[in-house]
């Protein structure tokens, strides 16, 4: 098992996103230093940011400890949870069928549960002008997601199998469902799972990080033309 003697490094912001990250941490005992981006106010374009996550977006990590014991920064959450989960030997199996199984759900949210809620989020509570088509598009859209889960969760505890990296890519979309229009009562298998793993030590610790920024963007104009305006950039 390897040890982690020096801090890994979190750019993060307290978003679904970036608590995949800090949850994934607390839950494999790693030793980590918060840095926080805030998003509202654009830093994460700002240049030395960019060269850890050209995508402008966290989270990110720097571990001063990555292969060869050279540093090595990642972006993109997906990918993070995939480095975390090799180097520490958890939440992320060796065996080839168990991996297929959590990386199938990993990229399912990553293509699918994420994009789609943040797009319901964007349309339901953000956009200038309520459009009735796009609010109904994707909520109509996590909604056959949930779906998806609820009967994925039906015979089984945890997504893959065992408690792993997919359950915790996907924790964070959840918790706002009443935000996206959904109801958990419609969806018993994803409440029991959504319960179960809301209770867990690490994972209330690793939403908390931060909790004191979160506001509500949809009365912050200045913010939104951060967020939602950007165009490419030289």
């Amino acid at each position: 098992m390897t040890t982690q003697t020096k801090p890994i490094e979190l750019y993060y912001w307290p978003t679904p996103n970036g608590w995949k990250i800090s949850v994934a941490l607390e839950e494999m005992g790693v030793p980590y230093e918060v840095k926080f981006v805030n998003i509202g106010k654009g830093e994460q374009f700002e240049p030395s940011f960019l060269k850890i996550s050209p995508n402008n977006r966290m989270p990110a990590i720097i571990d001063p400890e990555g292969p060869g014991g050279e540093p090595i920064s990642v972006f993109e959450s997906g990918a993070i949870l995939q480095y975390l989960g090799r180097k520490f030997g958890k939440f992320y199996p060796q065996e080839e069928r168990a991996r297929v199984e959590v990386e199938q759900w990993l990229f399912w949210q990553m293509g699918g549960l994420g994009p789609m809620a943040g797009q319901t989020h964007h349309f339901r509570q953000y956009a200038p002008e309520k459009i009735p088509y796009a609010i109904d598009r994707y909520t109509n859209e996590v909604n056959r997601l949930y779906g998806v889960m609820n009967k994925r969760l039906a015979d089984r505890a945890f997504l893959a199998g065992d408690y792993s990296i997919a359950d915790m890519a996907c924790i964070g979309w959840v918790r706002p469902h009443q935000n996206q229009g959904q109801d958990l009562n419609d969806f018993p298998n994803l409440r029991r799972w959504f319960e179960a793993i809301m209770s867990r030590p690490a994972v209330e610790r690793g939403m908390a990080i931060g909790a004191e920024h979160r506001r509500n963007l949809g009365e912050d104009k200045e913010a939104q033309k951060v967020l939602f305006g950007q165009r490419a950039r030289d």
